[in-house]
């Protein structure tokens, strides 16, 4: 390896501590909590050094839901191509899959959308943000096929799905905890009431979307 190659991987491991070291701050005490000083004491470099690799507290954050919303992704992604060709079972998988991440992962989640935090500007256009939708939209459109206004129908329903399953999310995230078994079928049977609108024969898609009452 060569001297600029082991300076890059240096660099990379700095960068990836001071991540690991802002994530470990936000999970003990919180987004607001974490500042560069407390970074710096934690990986023990100064606070100048960090912003070398960071010029903001907000870019680092920036950097830690780019990171998530990749995560969320391939998580995504995976349960679709790890389910039946069905996209009905497709579409469940991956908002199940969804829901699984903004637990496991909810001090990411948090600052991926804003949840309790007002660490990152979440109507800043994110390319990496939109990933998510792209996968889920790709899937509806299997559903509702060729028809007039297509793309409006997809948008309409995957806002119906996400503003739903968000929401739901975001009522356990803050503290008014739903029991996991009621919020598992509120998620399942909601859902399943948006998809079974797009796939009944007959239905007018012009409609909003159905949901179940549970």
């Amino acid at each position: 390896m060569g001297s600029k190659e082991r300076i890059n991987r240096h660099k990379e491991n700095i960068r990836c501590n001071i991540l690991r070291a802002a994530l470990a701050i936000g999970k003990g005490s919180g987004w607001n909590s974490v500042s560069m000083r407390k970074i710096a004491d934690s990986i023990e470099y100064s606070p100048p050094a960090i912003y070398e690799y960071f010029n903001s507290k907000e870019a680092l954050l920036q950097e830690l839901a780019r990171l998530g919303f990749l995560e969320l992704s391939q998580r995504i992604n995976q349960a679709r191509n790890n389910s039946e060709s069905d996209p009905k079972a497709q579409l469940l998988l991956m908002w199940a899959a969804y829901w699984d991440f903004a637990f496991a992962e909810q001090h990411l989640y948090q600052i991926m959308f804003g949840v309790e935090t007002t660490c990152c500007d979440i109507n800043e256009p994110r390319t990496d943000s939109q990933v998510p939708a792209a996968l889920f939209s790709e899937v509806i459109g299997l559903l509702v096929g060729q028809v007039e206004k297509a793309g409006e129908i997809i948008q309409k329903y995957y806002y119906a799905c996400w503003s739903f399953v968000h929401g739901l999310i975001s009522i356990n995230l803050i503290g008014s905890h739903v029991p996991q078994k009621i919020s598992e079928q509120i998620l399942t049977e909601a859902i399943s009431g948006i998809i079974d609108t797009l796939i009944a024969p007959g239905n007018d898609l012009s409609k909003e979307p159905y949901i179940e009452e549970v």
